[in-house]
């Protein structure tokens, strides 16, 4: 479990602070990107958790 907060920590929260600050600079498109943007993190969460409980 340890290892796992540790990668969630250093690369995929920048990751996701990082497009979600790039999708925040286009103002024409600036909800749809986001919504796509919490849709996918959502959809690789439920996915993750899915892998872990399969096993």
């Amino acid at each position: 479990m340890g290892p796992s907060l540790i990668f969630w920590a250093i690369f995929v929260l920048p990751f996701i602070a990082f497009f979600a600050w790039l999708i925040w600079q286009d103002k024409r498109r600036r909800k749809t990107g986001l919504i796509v943007l919490a849709v996918t993190v959502i959809g690789c969460i439920v996915y993750l958790y899915w892998q872990l409980h399969r096993q």
